[in-house]
């Protein structure tokens, strides 16, 4: 018996275009993550004498308006977005799993109105709530991750009360 896992892969390998995307995201990872070593320059670093320069030896997509190496700003850019992508994710899941999990085991009046809770939320419009916390919390990445997590958790309480 090869276990879980083990079965698991094995279905993801006969998977084509599962396994390209796999190493698309795990290239883009390791870009991410190895961004201060790839890149010559910072992602705020200005030369306003090179402004609006075609991609070249030293500055691979070209330059802004302002000067800015396009490339450094494109890798610093994946990993703020998969950084955000990966804790919204764990956010979601954590919140999702308790809730779900507390609702569904006190069961009665308690599921309910965690239940009706949740469903309000849910019928809310989700980019209205992301904007409104972005408001409250402040622009950047740490907003992002709150408010995407916020709006996030919901379905994931709903399938736990489910199997709880």
């Amino acid at each position: 018996m090869r276990g879980l896992y083990g079965d698991a892969w094995t279905r993801l390998k006969k998977h084509r275009l599962a396994m390209v995307s796999l190493i698309f995201l795990g290239l883009l990872s390791a870009i991410a993550l190895l961004a201060p070593y790839l890149t010559r320059f910072t992602y705020f670093d200005q030369n306003a004498d090179m402004a609006l320069q075609f991609p070249n030896r030293i500055y691979w997509f070209g330059t802004d308006s302002l000067g800015r190496d396009l490339f450094s700003r494109i890798v610093y850019g994946a990993r703020i977005s998969l950084a955000v992508g990966f804790f919204t994710a764990l956010f979601s899941l954590v919140i999702g799993t308790i809730y779900g999990s507390i609702s569904g085991y006190s069961g009665g009046r308690v599921d309910t109105v965690m239940m009706r809770t949740a469903d309000v939320l849910y019928a809310l419009p989700s980019i209205l709530v992301t904007v409104l916390i972005m408001l409250v919390v402040g622009r950047g990445p740490v907003g992002i991750f709150l408010a995407l997590g916020v709006v996030g958790w919901i379905g994931g309480a709903r399938l736990v009360r489910g199997q709880v």
